[in-house]
């Protein structure tokens, strides 16, 4: 059975018209002929969307029940029954309610589409996991449900949605999104134009690289060369000099000049290491390059500008910018330059050659010289035969000014040449070819090969065995120079590896990055072919991918270069086979992987232990507190009860009652006390059940003061007696009486506390106002550690676990509790709940 297909409608905010685009697609598949159904739909009571869901068929949703609640969810079972082409399922990061089929609504998708049902689903762009941290900046509220990127990635299609903010505002106004008790709180709140523009822009970068990588994957399936300029992306030709800042700067206005720009600087390390930069400018040019929005590359050639030809048409860039050349009039005419080169092989792809102080000043790195391979060999045969055949035209026609051992001399000096440029083979053909040229041209008799005095002969005997001699030796002293500056250059990559690890926050991704860098592969992965180990928990033929980069297929083993990582891990290129050197470089890929695995153990295992050392704080602060402060209303109840029972005492009716009264209290302080326990027991183990019941926020708010002992100081304003939340009702209860005691705990003796709540862009907010000494906001994250005591404790004291039970309830029910200044004195406590 094939796999269904999965397409996805993704918004910057709710609103902008995602499940109306859902329900019209599957009427107009519909109407072709395809069986669509819907499967879950949230019409949030809004009419228009009502109206598109039409005459789809609709599968009956199920009902989970949840602490006694029914809360209906997508019946998964009905739908594979059903089998139908299409159906449709709102709300791709949904969570389910506990005891459905699944935790979360994707994976019910999951497996619709494993069984080769095609779905149709939505999501907005602040329930992206990359994206929750940067949406909680935007608009301060936390998403807690959250899809993965990789899922809505592995859509089959994605289609943003969009619509400008100015356009969703009036959507709003006119009581279209939310109904018009929550239209003025949302407009003022997370619909601001502000919030609203950031959450766009975001949605459309996010749709723009995946549009990106299904380019890249596209042209790398089809093989498919030249470069298509589908976004402006510049890059930045770097060789290490101080001009490098200046061609950087240059990029990155070339690059802001369109929407979606962007700026790649890439610096190419040589075989031969004649042209290396200083050791501290990849560091800055890097620096520089993320300072500037863009990102910086380390790539090898044995040609520096075919190199830098060759990784823009990788990354399809639509500019290169190139500084001019350094090299001065003479020196350009022992060959092309980097910027010449780049500009004859550019092609489609648009060249800046940038001018700067050094341009033509004759400070370049000097001639880069190829490694010993065949073109370097042929050039040197090449030079042996033409080099010997002018240099004895023109020694034959000026005979008259020369004679034999300034020949020889001329013909070592062409023998000498040959060797640095060619290597042994074509220096020993040059000395033969000399030789040759030596005895008919210019030793008596001339014009055949014969010598008529034995000193000439002995001459050209040791010509040929000092040519040969001296072309060994060039030629050796050229293999160990490149030998030398092959190790210099790895250790040069291996150098720039190690700088880039450290400043980068995901290791693994950047290792991946750097590897396809080096190599010039178009993917590179880290997969898992066993259980930590070594004992084998998957096939090997099929690992599973931990990390990747790029396009790269870890199915085909034919195409990839592998090297183990440890026992349990492969490190895969998507290349042929590489040769010895490069296997050498690929291992220590391999080794800085497994190191980068071995870290990350570590601090997993660090954080376990810091979890252990904390649960030992806590138990040695429980019993600190046991042994006080569980002790003291103990000790007033058995002295109160004592009294009660003394027959050597005759108490008055008000002694009594007092003495009653004094064990009521003490038994209150326990019982409290107890909870608190109890409750941070629950929380630590994380065994705390949370039910959601529709609550009605004045009685949350009346339930919390009737838990208290002493209500006096409190003050209840106006709230909607309307107002309901999403909530568990006895621990947003307990909650509430936690902040209202600690409130009533530090606000001096005659002044009230206020509590109050209200709607506030669709969430209730309830704040507990306190007119005590405050709390700085450096301090203000430890008033929630447990067993803490802020300041001296007044009035009462307890062990210090209230606000620590308020907050951990808080994030148990999906809320948030935080701590703020009262204007004119005093700490306002905050709780945002659904």
């Amino acid at each position: 059975m094939s796999r269904g297909r999965l397409r996805v409608y993704l918004g910057a905010a709710p609103g902008v018209g995602k499940t109306v685009r859902m329900l019209q697609e599957g009427r107009r598949r519909r109407d072709r002929g395809t069986d669509v159904v819907v499967g879950l739909v949230e019409t949030h009571d809004r009419a228009y969307t009502l109206e598109q869901i039409g005459d789809l068929p609709i599968v009956p949703r199920c009902s989970v029940q949840h602490h006694g609640t029914h809360l209906d969810e997508l019946d998964v079972d009905a739908v594979l029954a059903r089998h139908p082409d299409v159906v449709l399922v709102d709300e791709l990061a949904h969570t389910n309610a506990a005891g459905s089929r699944h935790e979360r609504r994707w994976e019910d998708i999951e497996e619709l589409l494993s069984h080769g049902i095609d779905v149709i689903s939505t999501v907005n762009v602040q329930h992206l996991e990359s994206l929750n941290d940067v949406v909680r900046e935007i608009t301060g509220v936390r998403q807690r449900e959250t899809v993965p990127d990789a899922v809505v990635r592995s859509a089959d299609q994605i289609e943003l949605v969009d619509m400008a903010p100015e356009a969703l505002r009036r959507r709003l106004a006119h009581g279209n999104v939310y109904g018009a008790d929550k239209v003025d709180a949302a407009l003022s709140n997370y619909f601001r134009p502000g919030n609203l523009s950031a959450l766009r822009e975001l949605a459309l970068l996010w749709v723009a690289d995946r549009v990106d990588e299904a380019l890249l994957r596209y042209r790398t399936e089809h093989d498919i060369r030249p470069t298509w300029a589908a976004r402006e992306r510049v890059v930045v030709a770097l060789t290490g000099g101080p001009e490098q800042d200046t061609l950087l700067r240059r990029g990155a206005r070339l690059a802001d000049r369109g929407a979606g720009g962007e700026l790649i600087a890439v610096q190419v390390v040589t075989e031969s290491g004649l042209r290396e930069a200083p050791p501290d400018s990849a560091a800055a040019a890097s620096a520089l390059t993320e300072k500037l929005g863009g990102r910086f590359h380390t790539v090898t050639g044995d040609d520096v500008g075919e190199a830098i030809l060759e990784f823009a048409r990788g990354v399809n860039a639509s500019q290169i910018v190139v500084g001019a050349s350094r090299r001065s009039r003479w020196q350009q005419l022992l060959g092309r330059g980097v910027g010449e080169t780049v500009v004859a092989g550019s092609g489609e792809i648009d060249v800046l050659m940038v001018t700067h102080p050094l341009t033509r000043s004759g400070r370049s790195a000097g001639i880069t010289l190829p490694g010993l391979g065949p073109r370097r060999t042929m050039l040197g045969f090449l030079l042996a035969t033409v080099g010997v055949a002018l240099l004895t035209a023109a020694l034959d026609a000026t005979q008259q000014y020369h004679s034999l051992p300034l020949e020889m001399l001329l013909y070592l000096a062409l023998t000498v040449l040959v060797a640095i440029v060619g290597g042994l083979l074509p220096a020993v053909t040059a000395a033969v070819l000399a030789s040759l040229a030596l005895n008919w041209y210019f030793t008596q008799p001339t014009g055949t090969f014969t010598i008529g005095r034995p000193e000439n002969a002995v001459a050209l005997l040791l010509f040929v065995l000092v040519a040969a001699a001296v072309a060994t030796v060039v030629h050796l002293t050229a293999r160990r120079s490149a030998q030398a500056s092959a190790a210099g250059r790895d250790a040069q990559l291996m150098a720039a590896l190690a700088h880039s690890l450290l400043d980068a926050q995901e290791q693994l991704p950047a290792l991946l990055e750097q590897a396809r860098d080096t190599f010039a592969v178009p993917g590179a992965a880290l997969v898992r072919t066993a259980d930590r180990g070594g004992t084998p928990g998957l096939d090997p033929e099929a690992p599973t991918v931990i990390a990747s980069s790029g396009v790269i297929d870890v199915a085909d083993q034919a195409r990839l270069t592998c090297a183990d990582v440890g026992t349990d891990h492969r490190l895969v290129l998507a290349t042929r086979t590489v040769d010895a050197r490069e296997r050498r470089l690929v291992e220590a890929f391999a080794d800085h992987a497994e190191a980068i695995l071995h870290r990350e153990e570590l601090a997993a295992r660090a954080g376990d232990a810091a979890v252990l050392a904390k649960d030992n704080d806590y138990r040695t602060a429980l019993l600190a507190a046991v042994s006080h402060d569980l002790r003291t209303p103990l000790s007033a109840i058995k002295a109160g009860v004592s009294g009660l029972r003394s027959t050597d005492i005759e108490l008055s009716r008000s002694d009594q009652v007092e003495l009653l009264e004094t064990v009521e209290e003490s038994t209150d302080r326990l019982d409290a006390l107890i909870e608190n326990l109890l409750d941070m027991s629950r929380i630590q183990s994380g065994s705390l059940t949370v039910r959601s019941d529709e609550t009605l926020a004045a009685d949350l708010i009346e339930g919390a003061l009737h838990s208290l002992t002493d209500r006096a100081q409190v003050q209840v304003r106006q709230t909607d007696p309307h107002l309901t939340c999403a909530v568990d009702p006895g621990l947003a209860e307990r909650v509430l009486a936690n902040l209202i005691e600690n409130a009533i705990r530090h606000t001096p003796t005659g002044t009230p506390v206020t509590v109050d709540a209200e709607d506030v862009a669709g969430h209730v907010e309830f704040r507990v106002v306190d007119r005590g000494p405050g709390v700085p906001p450096a301090r203000r994250d430890g008033i929630f550690a447990p067993f803490q005591r802020y300041g001296d404790a007044p009035r009462g004291g307890g062990i210090g676990l209230g606000l620590a039970v308020a907050k951990g309830l808080s994030e148990a029910m999906g809320a948030t509790l935080t701590a703020d200044d009262t204007p004119g004195g005093g700490l306002t406590m905050t709780v945002r709940l659904p």
